[in-house]
């Protein structure tokens, strides 16, 4: 099965035990990743993670756990990104209409080759150069 990147709203779902439905969907696509080691995150996914974990759910939780679980995270294969992959959310940017730091996500995805990039953030469906958007969220 290809390789499948996980944008920050749903890392951030998976851990945040107050989001209800959206915690239970999250944590159960997490599960299969961590078991199928098919999931892919960025630095940028790792650094939105910790500064929205430990600051901006209602029930933060303590940096020194943050840090144990990117540890964990960076098993995972880890994007990073150079001139280049920058350059290119740029023009995704605008063609797309993206805001930059989504079309940084996209360009980590498409950098990592993969086919599916699973976020609330984006057109669910849409593709994206070869990169399909799933929300995991039911409607």
């Amino acid at each position: 099965m290809p390789a499948e990147f996980v944008d920050t709203n749903i890392l951030v779902y998976a851990y945040d035990q107050t989001a209800g439905l959206k915690h239970q969907s999250a944590r159960k696509l997490m599960e299969r990743l961590w078991d199928s080691g098919e999931g892919i995150l960025s630095t940028q996914v790792l650094q939105e993670f910790h500064v929205t974990v430990t600051s901006k759910i209602p029930k933060p939780i303590p940096a020194r756990r943050v840090r144990e679980i990117i540890s964990d995270l960076g098993t995972w294969t880890v994007a990073t990104l150079d001139v280049p992959e920058i350059l290119n959310a740029s023009e995704l940017s605008e063609r797309y209409r993206l805001n930059f730091w989504d079309a940084l996500i996209l360009a980590a995805a498409q950098k990592e080759e993969t086919d599916t990039l699973w976020s609330e953030d984006f057109n669910s469906g849409q593709d994206y150069d070869g990169v399909i958007v799933r929300n995991p969220f039911p409607r």
